[in-house]
């Protein structure tokens, strides 16, 4: 799933490759998917896209957006975008397939449910696309220990930490992947309450918050999730579905997998005491 680190990671190497591409064929809903979700205007996405210039892409929250003249392409959450470069045997089924002028293609695919949007002039009043765009990136200054006081100020005392970091878009961009190893490095149970969290706690949570998804973004991603030319991130994931199994990679203790809030949560018992 796109989170802030692996969005950050493909905008990024968008930007590289292929700003100054001009866009040739659009295709659309190739293989049909339930949970492929697109603007009202997907009729109009070749419309829109075809023979602009790609001008630059940028990432906020878990959004990757790659502007061409005045439209701009915006994908979020389970969107798998890849670049194969001409002549490179793409895959046969996908739910966005972007051509360009040099042969290469920008080819997406859900997994799981996923937006792939379209909009001109930046007309979309979506919810959650202008929160992601409005509130400060936890990877910038404006991100401080004071802004972070005023999330907990906001949030119900007997809110967990789970649903503190990652629901109601309080930070943009932080899902449940990246969550578990900053409850880990915090020393911070999923289910403890705000009400239960003392200054020392707060202080620890903002750090990690803030160091965690600083080394996912440095380190091009999660290992868990592929940049765009399909290679996995260079973090290392230490709480994740690959390595429930493994002992904790603090102190040695078995880690424990719970479903909690319509996912899975990883903790160590010892290292994250309720």
């Amino acid at each position: 799933m796109l989170e802030l680190p692996e969005a950050l990671t493909i905008a990024r190497q968008m930007d590289t490759a292929i700003t100054g591409r001009t866009i040739t064929r659009v295709v659309v809903g190739h293989s049909p998917h339930k949970f492929a979700f697109f603007s009202d205007e997907v009729d109009q996405y070749p419309a829109m896209l075809e023979g602009k210039a790609i001008t630059g892409a940028d990432a906020f929250g878990g959004y990757v957006r790659l502007h061409a003249g005045n439209a701009a392409l915006r994908l979020h959450d389970g969107v798998n975008v890849r670049l194969y470069a001409a002549g490179e045997k793409r895959p046969d089924k996908h739910q966005l397939l972007v051509e360009l002028d040099d042969g290469a293609a920008l080819q997406c695919s859900v997994q799981m449910y996923g937006g792939l949007w379209v909009h001109v002039d930046d007309s979309d009043d979506n919810f959650y696309y202008r929160v992601a765009l409005e509130k400060p990136s936890p990877l910038s200054d404006a991100f401080d220990r004071a802004y972070f006081e005023t999330i907990l100020a906001e949030a119900k005392l007997a809110l967990s930490a789970k649903a503190l970091l990652a629901t109601e878009q309080r930070i943009p961009g932080l899902g449940n992947g990246v969550l578990q190893d900053i409850l880990l490095l915090a020393g911070v149970h999923p289910k403890r309450k705000v009400g239960q969290m003392d200054d020392a706690t707060r202080d620890k949570l903002f750090a990690q918050v803030k160091a965690t998804l600083a080394d996912m973004t440095t380190q091009g991603g999660r290992n868990t999730e592929k940049d765009l030319y399909g290679n996995p991130g260079g973090y290392q994931t230490l709480l994740c579905a690959k390595t429930a199994k493994a002992p904790c990679p603090i102190c040695g203790a078995a880690v424990v997998k719970q479903a909690y809030m319509g996912g899975s949560v990883y903790f160590c018992p010892t290292c994250q005491p309720l």
